[in-house]
């Protein structure tokens, strides 16, 4: 895995940077994209374009479930994170994962970052209708449950907006063009901001 550190600087100068990790799958990645055009730079440039100091590193690995994400929790939220973009369960929906293993790693994930003051903004994600309503009904609710019960930030959806577009979706029908991730971006931007938020209140400067 290649982490990037991408940081902003306030044009005042006076704010330390929050210190993000966004972990996550290939959508966290960028799979099939130019670094530039991933999620992970442009969100940033969008937070920078608001003045925010922020510094967000890249902790997406291609193929990863959430059990993988757990396995690699440590090494990939270093000390001094001080917010997590959680992205994982995707690929654990594509494998028909059950979904209360999806639930248990998800939850164990939450949990440690909680123990370590970390803040969280935890991204829903969507069943495919081929799985059937019940598989559906339990995945999806994952990521509320897990949200109310750690008192995380939900982005219900990450692709929203995306998904049903085909124009804004790769040949695979799975990841987003750089068109698709700027769509992305503009709809979650309001969640990471007050992720941002959320931070500052905890260590105001």
């Amino acid at each position: 895995m290649v982490l990037i550190a991408f940081a902003a600087v306030s044009a005042a100068g006076a704010e330390a940077p929050v210190k993000i990790v966004a972990l996550g799958d290939s959508l966290i990645a960028g799979l099939g994209l130019p670094e530039k055009e991933a999620f992970v730079p442009r969100v940033q440039a969008a937070l920078a374009a608001k003045g925010l100091a922020v510094e967000i590193e890249n902790a997406g690995v291609s193929g990863d479930t959430s059990a993988d994400g757990l396995a690699r929790l440590d090494w990939s939220v270093p000390p001094g994170t001080e917010a997590v973009i959680l992205e994982l369960g995707a690929n654990d929906m594509l494998r028909g994962i059950k979904p209360e293993v999806t639930r248990e790693a998800l939850e164990t994930i939450l949990h440690r970052l909680t123990e370590r003051h970390i803040a969280v903004l935890i991204c829903g994600m969507r069943a495919a209708p081929n799985l059937g309503a019940d598989y559906g009904a339990s995945f999806e609710r994952i990521y509320p449950d897990l949200a109310a019960k750690y008192d995380a930030l939900l982005y219900p959806f990450f692709l929203d907006g995306v998904a049903a577009n085909l124009g804004l979706m790769q040949r695979d029908g799975l990841h987003p063009v750089a068109a698709g991730v700027d769509v992305i971006v503009a709809r979650i931007l309001p969640k990471v901001e007050q992720l941002v938020a959320r931070v500052r209140a905890r260590n105001p400067s």
